[in-house]
This record gives C-alpha cells, sequence and structure tokens, in this order.
C-alpha cells in the first residue's frame, strides 16, 4: 500500500453519495456547479449574461447589427478550508478483523461528522449570503393554521418575480413537517400511499426535513460544528437549487502507508476546499422563515 493516493476515486464516491446523504444535497447537484470556471487560488468564477429585448421589426430595410449581450464574471473566493487526518495502527486492522480499516473509517467520518458539518455549513452561509445581500427573513410563529399560508406567501413572491416554479425545495424542521402533516385543508398535500403519512410534495414542491440541529443561522466550525450561542432556529427554507453555487474542490486525499517516521502507523489525511454562494443575481430564488425576533436576535 505504496503512498496510496485514492482522491479521484473517494472524489467520485463523494459526489456520488452527496445527493443521497447530504441533507442540502440537492444544493450541491445544481446546474450551476457545472458553470464556473476555477481562476487561479480559491477564486471561482460565474458566468453572468444580460441580454436586451426584442425590438419592431421592419421587412423593408436592413436592420442595424450589434452586439445586444453583455458577459461578465460573477468571482467567489472559497473561504471554507478543513482538513481531517488519523493514524491506523496495523495490528488495530487485524485485530477488530478490518474493522478499522480506512475505508470503515471513513465511512463513518464522512456520514458523523463530515455531511452533518457540510449541512450547517451550508444552512448558516445561505443565511448569512441572504442577509448580506439586504434580505430580511419573514418571522412568525409557525402553527397548523398558518403554515400553508406562510408557504403560499413564499411561493407567491417567488412567482412574482419570475423564480421558475419547476424545481423549488422547501426545507423544514421536524416540527414545522408536523404542523404541515395535522394543516387544515391539506389536501394540497402529497403523501406516500398506504397509512404512510410521509409529506412529500405540497403543491408540486419537494418537501425536505432537516434536523433542528443542522437548521440554524449560526455555528462555529473551530472543531467539526457546534452551533453559536447567538444562532437562531430556522424554521422554514424555500429555495431554488439554481440559485446557488456549491463548488467543492478537493485538494487531497491520501493513505501513506506505516514508516519509521509515523510510528510504524498508516497515516491517512485529506483537505478540501469547498463553500456555498447565493448567486446575486437569483437572490430572489431564496426566503427563509424564521420564529420572532427575540432581545438580542434582532
Amino acid at each position: 500500500m505504496n503512498n496510496l493516493n485514492y482522491a479521484r476515486e473517494y472524489e467520485e464516491y463523494l459526489g456520488q453519495a452527496f445527493p443521497n446523504v447530504l441533507r442540502f444535497g440537492a444544493l450541491y447537484a445544481t446546474p450551476n456547479n457545472g458553470r464556473f470556471r476555477y481562476a487561479g487560488g480559491k477564486k471561482v468564477e460565474i458566468p453572468v449574461i444580460t441580454v436586451s429585448g426584442r425590438t419592431a421589426n421592419d421587412r423593408d430595410s436592413v436592420p442595424t447589427l450589434a452586439r445586444n449581450y453583455e458577459n461578465s464574471w460573477d468571482t467567489k473566493s472559497l473561504s471554507h478550508e478543513r482538513k481531517w487526518s488519523t493514524l491506523v495502527h496495523p495490528a488495530d486492522i487485524d485485530q477488530t478483523a478490518g474493522a478499522a480499516a480506512i475505508q470503515n473509517i471513513t465511512k463513518v467520518f464522512n456520514e458523523e461528522q463530515k455531511f452533518p458539518e457540510m449541512d450547517a455549513y451550508t444552512i448558516s452561509k445561505l443565511y448569512a449570503d441572504y442577509t448580506d445581500e439586504g434580505e430580511t427573513p419573514t418571522r412568525v410563529t409557525l402553527t397548523s393554521s398558518n403554515v400553508l399560508s406562510t408557504f403560499d406567501t413564499l411561493m407567491d413572491a417567488m412567482t412574482e418575480k419570475n423564480v421558475p416554479e419547476h424545481g423549488r425545495i422547501l426545507y423544514v424542521t421536524p416540527a414545522v413537517m408536523s404542523l404541515i402533516r395535522t394543516a387544515a385543508g391539506s389536501g394540497r398535500i402529497q403523501t406516500t400511499s398506504g397509512i404512510d403519512r410521509t409529506v412529500t410534495s405540497l403543491d408540486g414542491v419537494e418537501v425536505c426535513v432537516v434536523p433542528s440541529a443542522l437548521f440554524k443561522t449560526a455555528y462555529d466550525f473551530t472543531s467539526g460544528y457546534e452551533p453559536e450561542d447567538y444562532a437562531e432556529q430556522i424554521s422554514m427554507l424555500l429555495i431554488h437549487p439554481e440559485a446557488v453555487i456549491t463548488p467543492v474542490s478537493y485538494e487531497y486525499s491520501c493513505l501513506d502507508e506505516p514508516t519509521a517516521a509515523t510510528g510504524g502507523k498508516y497515516v491517512y489525511y485529506e483537505e478540501s476546499h469547498e463553500d456555498v454562494f447565493i448567486l446575486s443575481n437569483r437572490i430572489d430564488g431564496v426566503a427563509f422563515v424564521l420564529p420572532p425576533a427575540t432581545p438580542g436576535n434582532d
């Protein structure tokens, strides 16, 4: 196992896992991730094209031709750089019948640490970008009587801003999902068949449940993730995946064989640059709902 670098294989595995394991996996599958380019260092550039409108046609003359579009680049800097490493003694692998193999260790690490941390970063960075753009969340105490009307208000606002209806996703806490299930007049809600009351769609919008601990406005990422003392609980996020970009650049992932320098142990190390951005010209495709502000959080 001489200097086994399996970054490419590992990246392919993570790419397949993101839509299925991350709570916000659909945002990591946004088409925008195939449209940006790396601009050196930690910067990515997203193309922004603007065009003019149509004008009246004149069949009796040759039109004056001109370029009627502008191309610019929205530059973002990846600021979330993370690393993780571990030593693995060969005897531990043998004495646990392979349970301590690096493949199993990284699987548990991904599922119990990395992916939840990425979810926490995703929601908190989206909220930070949202407020930095001058937007304010809807503040309301959700109940079974107003949860659907609140959703309707968010939907109407997006439609008025010409955000595509198809593809929108509604993220909610388990408590809000319970309100949706019991909402009066919820014949609009699509559930799975039989006696299973799992809500899968509301007026054609996919509904996804996120644990409350992974649905807060701010986290401390010093080691793993912990909610900040001032963090607020988010109730709802209505979003269109094409309003965001979620670049992930795996710089390095390597497993080195035991050597004298490592004390006879395998060494696993990985690092990555990753970030989440709301596209400024698509901010209308994002809407948050929070409870009424409390002193110190308004």
